[in-house]
């Protein structure tokens, strides 16, 4: 039997899985995210409370959901996942929530900053 390296709401990956198999998983797990900024009133709530911008204009959060659909559509960054895909190729068990989740928030708060700033 196959060894399993992590085991989520997205899937499973094992250990003999190759990197196109982990950027799908990664881009799932991407993708849930930008899903939950795509509501407006959670996206307003994040930028309220991580940059301390109060009242984001409604053509901001026009333009930031348009770059959170770009984001969504396109392929996962590999030079900016890489950290994770090397923890996931060589280890027997990770953690998407021990650090990881970093590399997630920074992909879409990247979005954020180009509209905000």
């Amino acid at each position: 039997m196959e060894k399993t390296v992590l085991t989520s709401q997205y899937g499973e990956l094992k250990l003999s899985d190759g990197e196109d198999e982990i950027l799908e998983f990664i881009k799932k797990v991407r993708n849930d995210l930008i899903r939950d900024f795509l509501d407006e009133r959670f996206l307003r709530e994040y930028v309220q409370s991580k940059y301390h911008y109060s009242d984001v204009s409604s053509v901001k959060v026009q333009f930031i959901r348009k770059g959170l659909k770009e984001l969504y559509a396109s392929e996962v960054n590999r030079a900016h996942y890489k950290p994770l895909i090397d923890e996931i190729q060589t280890h027997e068990r990770i953690s998407l929530s021990e650090g990881n989740e970093v590399l997630f928030y920074r992909d879409v708060e990247s979005i954020f900053e180009r509209y905000i700033f």
